[in-house]
């Protein structure tokens, strides 16, 4: 009876501090959203269900004898389990050096490349003991060892104060540039997201089908760079079009040939 007693004492007393404990680093995150929180919470609730399975043991007869030797063997257990599990500890310590070290934080559009290949891109959403958990563009969440991520190459595009983005428009020989220029100058100036509205356009190169026209788009994000430049590229299409501007593409005549 006292054994039960103290066997469900002690699963109340893992439960209990499990909940304590996620809720005080859930509203940890909840007020600043960052890795070494996230991680420090994995950390916290398995060393709580170690001392909680071990403390159930240790209620037992049949197991308080080797839970004890256990314990007492703590050096000889350590060095077989440090050899056996060497891939998990080595996750668990490179979760602890991605955590402070912060190459990435929760919400960082991230490319994580190992060996030359893209082994995953999107967004960190979460990291625990053993890996960090990115959302892909698709949709899927692809999960990566804390040791491939921190062995690997991490293209982080949000460490950066502001987003260039290169955007260019053939046209054709004939066309009246200063006219050119100053239809694209007037839509930048439209695009409240765009930091430097006084763009310089460029003669790129010339092409086989007229000249090439080039100008960088600067925002404060990587989102604001995708929505600003899909405004431009169609804005400029339409107003080049409504203004007699040729864009020049390659076409084939096919003629039939007579019997």
């Amino acid at each position: 009876m006292e054994n039960l007693i103290g066997i469900a004492l002690a699963v109340v007393i893992t439960i209990l501090l499990l909940a304590l404990s996620n809720s005080f680093f859930n509203r940890l995150i909840a007020k600043k959203q960052q890795l070494p929180l996230k991680y420090l919470r994995s950390i916290a609730s398995f060393i709580i269900i170690v001392f909680g399975v071990y403390a159930v043991l240790n209620q037992i007869e049949l197991t308080r004898e080797l839970s004890t030797t256990l314990v007492q063997s703590s050096t000889l257990i350590i060095a077989i389990v440090t050899f056996a599990a060497q891939q998990t500890l080595g996750n668990i310590i490179a979760g602890f050096t991605l955590s402070f070290s912060r190459p990435v934080e929760i919400g960082n559009k991230v490319r994580i490349i190992s060996n030359g290949s893209v082994v995953a891109e999107g967004i960190v959403k979460d990291i625990t003991i053993r890996h960090v958990m990115i959302e892909q563009y698709d949709g899927q969440t692809c999960i990566v060892p804390n040791s491939t991520v921190d062995t690997a190459v991490i293209v982080n595009q949000n460490i950066l104060s502001r987003v260039g983005n290169f955007l260019e428009f053939e046209v054709a020989y004939d066309t009246d540039l200063d006219k050119a220029r100053r239809i694209i100058r007037e839509l930048l100036q439209k695009e409240d997201a765009i930091l430097d509205k006084d763009v310089m356009v460029y003669t790129s190169r010339v092409t086989g089908n007229g000249l090439l026209l080039k100008f960088t788009v600067w925002t404060a994000t990587v989102d604001e760079s995708y929505i600003v430049c899909s405004h431009l590229r169609e804005g400029i299409v339409q107003s080049f079009l409504k203004e007699g501007i040729t864009i020049p593409y390659q076409t084939i005549t096919v003629t039939p040939v007579q019997q």
